[in-house]
């Protein structure tokens, strides 16, 4: 009976265990809205992602946006642009000026490239989405 009640207890806490991390660092305050970005970095207007230090911010995706950041040319970063530490309003969107992205509401300031609260308040950093690049195309999804 002992061998039988150990085997149940391994075996529930094996089930139990998750490889994901989505429950740890979902954000109440940003509702799961589709991102799926392909820039082609032959365009024109992806053309500053072609170098490292550049970004590129489009506000057609996203709950405010999204801003993708090339780190050096085989690394990117790309998040959400509305502030994470309150819930989305009119004035939650943030702007980018080099790698920091700042929200007007409440004066937070999030950096860029790993997405940490920079200056302000708040327990949330940045929604990180993923990146890909294949060729010349960068692909943004969650």
């Amino acid at each position: 009976m002992k061998k039988f009640s150990l085997v149940l207890l391994v075996f529930i806490t094996l089930l139990s265990c998750s490889d994901s991390d989505d429950d740890f660092r979902r954000n109440p305050n940003l509702p799961d809205l589709t991102v799926r970005l392909q820039l082609n970095l032959n365009f024109p207007e992806y053309n500053d992602l072609s170098y490292a230090g550049n970004s590129f911010v489009t506000y057609q995706q996203g709950v405010k946006g999204v801003v993708v950041y090339n780190i050096n040319n085989s690394q990117y970063s790309a998040f959400e642009l509305s502030d994470p530490n309150h819930p989305p309003s009119q004035c939650s969107g943030m702007k980018v000026e080099g790698i920091i992205a700042t929200c007007d509401c409440e004066e937070n300031s999030y950096n860029i490239i790993t997405g940490e609260l920079s200056e302000g308040e708040g327990q949330y950093t940045m929604k990180p989405y993923r990146v890909q690049k294949s060729g010349n195309i960068i692909e943004v999804w969650n």
